[in-house]
């Protein structure tokens, strides 16, 4: 007696159901992607792309950056800190620069005194110590300004080349993007910050 050892055929939608099921998976972790996504370049981190040389040697025209919000949310800003915030209305009209957004050094904080000498910079009289790399000379003069809460200025590394707070006047914090944090472009100079 023989014995059919074949299994009962049955209905053959499986690969397509099976292949659809696929398709839809992978939509779903698609668009989780592009979710997430969104949410951190909105909330967390957002590259930008150097367009100057104002910020010269520390970043050239060409570089990439990537900025923390997270870190002006909930954080402090501080002198010597690199920033990225949105462009003040007199950038287009004092420095011929349609851009929207900018990236500057931090130099003077809420409760601040700003004032320069030749090339010193003064905060609160005392000569500003610029433990990072810049180009000297100074470039026009800092007009004497004190700082009230939530306002900041900033000054490009490239003094003398950069239009900055000297010419458009104070950044509030509710204008600034976030902190540098990387330079990722070129990768021959990558840099933490």
């Amino acid at each position: 007696m023989a014995v059919d050892l074949a299994e009962p055929a049955e209905d053959t939608p499986a690969p397509a159901k099976s292949r659809q099921r696929s398709v839809v998976e992978w939509l779903i972790v698609l668009v989780a992607a592009v979710l997430v996504s969104l949410l951190v370049r909105t909330y967390v981190f957002q590259t930008f792309y150097i367009p100057s040389g104002s910020m010269k040697p520390t970043l050239y025209k060409g570089n990439r950056i990537v900025v923390d919000k997270l870190a002006v949310e909930f954080g402090t800003i501080n002198v010597g800190d690199i920033v990225v915030f949105k462009a003040p209305p007199d950038v287009a009209k004092d420095c011929s620069d349609p851009v929207a957004d900018l990236v500057k050094r931090v130099i003077g904080v809420p409760s601040d005194t700003l004032t320069s000498h030749g090339n010193t910079i003064y905060v609160d009289g005392v000569p500003l110590k610029e433990n990072w790399s810049h180009y000297e000379p100074l470039g026009p003069a800092i007009k004497k300004i004190t700082l009230r809460s939530g306002q900041y200025y900033m000054m490009g590394d490239n003094h003398a080349e950069s239009c900055d707070s000297r010419y458009w006047g104070i950044v509030p914090r509710s204008d600034i993007i976030g902190k540098v944090f990387l330079k990722f472009w070129p990768l021959s100079q990558w840099h933490w910050y």
